[in-house]
């Protein structure tokens, strides 16, 4: 596959991802140019794309994390909209996702990468232990520690009870 079919396909579901882990679509442009950016220069030597760029785009997102000074910018409904299709109730829908974006937001930034890469991107544990460089079992704690602390939240309703197997 080319770098550009690589991008023609894969390129809405990054920059989404991407939105979900900075809570700023701005910056999840940024962070996906970058990266797209760097990957372009070494196409060649890329065994697996998807896995590979998914994994540079959570690592950018870390090393933002660790470098900047942590800067909130509100996200409008028209970006909260393009993250999902839309549901039966928009307002209810718009008050769900807006408080689930605060919460995650709220949460340490290997946690909150753990939780969307399982529950957003639909990773397994091993999945998600290569894209973070960590231990199955590092995993599963950052997860379980983040879950614990959402469900302590206001909206207890809308947090995932268990983990999907």
């Amino acid at each position: 596959m080319s770098f550009e079919e690589f991008v023609a396909e894969r390129l809405d579901g990054l920059l989404r991802y991407a939105t979900v882990l900075t809570n700023d679509p701005h910056l999840a442009q940024d962070i996906v140019q970058d990266v797209l950016l760097r990957a372009q220069q070494r196409w060649d030597g890329i065994a697996a794309p998807p896995t590979y760029v998914r994994r540079m785009v959570t690592n950018e997102y870390l090393s933002w994390r660790r470098r900047a000074v942590r800067r909130m910018v509100p996200s409008s409904h028209d970006v909260l909209d393009a993250l999902s299709p839309p549901a039966a109730d928009p307002a209810a829908a718009w008050d769900e996702r807006d408080a689930m974006l605060g919460l995650l937001a709220t949460l340490p930034r290997k946690q909150r990468a753990a939780v969307v890469l399982r529950y957003y991107e639909s990773y397994s544990d091993a999945e998600i232990a290569a894209v973070l460089r960590c231990g199955v079992s590092t995993v599963r704690s950052q997860i379980s520690r983040a879950l614990a602390t959402l469900r302590q939240a206001p909206h207890p309703t809308s947090i995932p009870t268990g983990v999907p197997e």
